[in-house]
């Protein structure tokens, strides 16, 4: 099959460095001589044929911004096969032959449902700030969503620090704690607690009163969305914090970061990866390769199956675990 006009979509939550993403494929296809149609709000504008036509000038002036200039959406009606039958319809009617996407898992998964059940050529490019995405080391959004939390908690321990108080910070990360874990480490946290680790609270109140007997005066916990506190199904880490203060009588305070994480301007890291990404992605295409995702591991761009790319992705949990306890 030859490809002459491609799609190019991003879908789920946003992550910095997507428009950065979307302006090197636009570019890099125009570059080889194909037509690029810009499909807003992720696969409802597949559906709905909200469609725009892209050219160079159209991702102008974009790279250093966060957010996407597509938008994005979530689309319950795409999980059906009438929903993705629509999508189809408007690719052929408006002669797209080709889709890039960039998004995570969700956006993965349905690029697989096209390629397995309608034959639609399909490309992914990672972007999700919870690098929860298999074939690449990392994911355009995350190193800066890592760094807008970073500086957060950087400013919180200073509270913290003066007024003698712990703090439970909740940072993003509904099934991953890859962002807990980073900016436990990088920000001096005392402890984190996340999904893929089980925790006591009554051990970690207990590791609190022994340092506060020695003298320690302040304590920061990370704490991701998805962690699982029994009887606690929203507000975690609110939860969390009620129960440090009932079992330690010490004054705990809570701060949720929320979507910060996801805004801002994109690192220089993230830029280059997508900008990378999105050369690999039309690369990939030219080629005659179809139901892969791009990524770079160890510097090397990377070209891995679809299906892979949304299997489970392992964190270095113990590891970084044991270093955060063992610097507290």
């Amino acid at each position: 099959m030859s490809i002459k006009r491609i799609g190019v979509l991003t879908s789920g939550g946003d992550a910095p460095g997507m428009n950065a993403a979307i302006r090197s494929v636009v570019r890099y296809a125009i570059h080889n001589k194909l037509e690029v149609v810009g499909i807003i709000r992720g696969y409802a504008g597949l559906i709905n044929e909200e469609l725009k036509q892209l050219d160079h000038r159209s991702v102008s002036n974009i790279i250093n911004c966060g957010g996407t200039i597509l938008k994005t959406a979530r689309c319950e009606e795409f999980l059906t096969k009438k929903g993705q039958g629509k999508a189809v319809k408007t690719m052929k009617k408006n002669r797209i032959d080709a889709l890039v996407l960039i998004g995570g898992n969700g956006t993965y998964q349905g690029a697989v449902a096209l390629e397995q059940e309608w034959n639609i050529p399909c490309i992914g490019i990672p972007g999700t700030i919870d690098n929860d995405i298999n074939g690449t080391d990392s994911t355009i959004g995350a190193d800066t969503a890592v760094n807008t939390a970073l500086s957060a908690i950087d400013k919180i321990r200073d509270t913290a620090t003066s007024m003698e108080r712990i703090f439970v910070i909740e940072v993003m990360g509904r099934d991953s704690g890859f962002i807990a874990l980073q900016v436990a480490l990088g920000g001096g946290a005392e402890d984190v607690l996340i999904p893929e680790r089980r925790f006591s609270i009554q051990d970690m109140c207990n590791d609190i009163i022994k340092g506060n007997r020695r003298g320690k005066i302040s304590w920061i916990i990370i704490v991701a969305e998805g962690v699982h506190l029994a009887g606690v199904h929203t507000n975690k880490a609110a939860g969390i914090a009620h129960q440090i203060s009932k079992l330690s009588s010490l004054e705990t305070r809570v701060v949720v970061l929320g979507h910060i994480q996801r805004g801002g301007t994109p690192t220089a890291r993230d830029r280059i990866l997508a900008t990378r990404l999105g050369q690999a992605a039309v690369d990939v295409l030219l080629r005659g390769e179809r139901a892969k995702a791009v990524g770079v591991i160890s510097d090397a761009v990377k070209v891995v199956d679809l299906e892979l790319a949304i299997s489970k992705k392992a964190i270095m949990v113990d590891n970084f675990y044991r270093l955060i306890r063992i610097l507290t």
